[in-house]
């Protein structure tokens, strides 16, 4: 990793497997070590201002990033959620907008097609970031809703279609950005370094953190249960989940 200019884009780009390749780091500044944060009293959940819900009781908690399954099927190749890339981006006195940080992902289906009401996963997405070596929960929000977007650069929101729904066709896929509120960031750390890794100037993933993304959707335990022939459709999970790394897959 390396550090640009500010105004610059924060890109961390993974493969579908969901490791680690590439980190573009964008302030200045110099983070807060996050070890050296000592809470007076125990943190609480708070409101955001968008909605969903700061999960700041879990900050330093110590969760494996995989949350258990809540129905069969959740790690099934079809329907799947997956990262394309994540980043901070601070636009500078000059430009609009807002400093952010943004995870880009992408929903594929099988050999059917899945069909998902808009606005996608309302109040039903969940994102949480772990620092590495123990560090314990960096980040965490519920009750947050995807945008689906165009692809490419800066990518624009998709309008929603006239049937209210998106189509996820067979082979194809669909592009949804979730932004990580300022508000759900853990005290030691800040929108600009949450994805620090530790040393920052490192070739090994396990030095970095972990994203957690889940949306949970009716239509993901319908076409779960309609894929095996199952009749208790209520025993499939409804959520989509993608983790950026896996450390040790036989815990999964």
């Amino acid at each position: 990793m390396f550090r640009v200019s500010l105004r610059s884009w924060l890109v961390l780009a993974v493969p579908v497997v969901g490791v680690l390749v590439l980190t573009y780091s964008a302030t200045t500044s110099e983070p807060r070590a996050s070890a050296d944060w000592q809470a007076a009293e125990p943190l609480r959940d708070s409101p955001l201002p968008a909605g969903g819900t700061a999960q700041l009781s879990k900050c330093g908690v110590g969760e494996w990033p995989r949350p258990a399954p809540r129905g069969k099927g959740e790690q099934s190749k079809a329907p799947s959620l997956v990262f394309t890339s994540w980043g901070f981006y601070d636009p500078g006195s000059k430009m609009p907008g807002e400093p952010s940080f943004t995870v880009h992902a992408a929903i594929r289906t099988g050999d059917r097609p899945l069909v998902l009401d808009a606005p996608l996963a309302k109040g039903r997405v969940t994102l949480d970031l772990y620092g590495p070596h123990g560090e314990g929960v960096r980040a965490s929000a519920r009750g947050l809703t995807a945008t689906v977007v165009e692809s490419g650069y800066m990518s624009k929101p998709v309008e929603v279609p006239a049937s209210g729904s998106f189509r996820v066709e067979p082979g194809k896929e669909l592009l949804l950005d979730v932004e990580l509120p300022a508000g759900a960031v853990c005290p030691g750390h800040d929108l600009a370094d949450v994805i620090k890794c530790s040393p920052e100037h490192t070739n090994d993933v396990a030095d970095c953190p972990v994203l957690t993304l889940t949306l949970a959707d009716p239509a993901v335990r319908a076409y779960r249960a309609g894929t095996t022939g199952d009749s208790a459709a209520g025993s499939f999970s409804d959520r989509l989940v993608a983790v950026s790394m896996e450390l040790e897959t036989s815990q999964v």
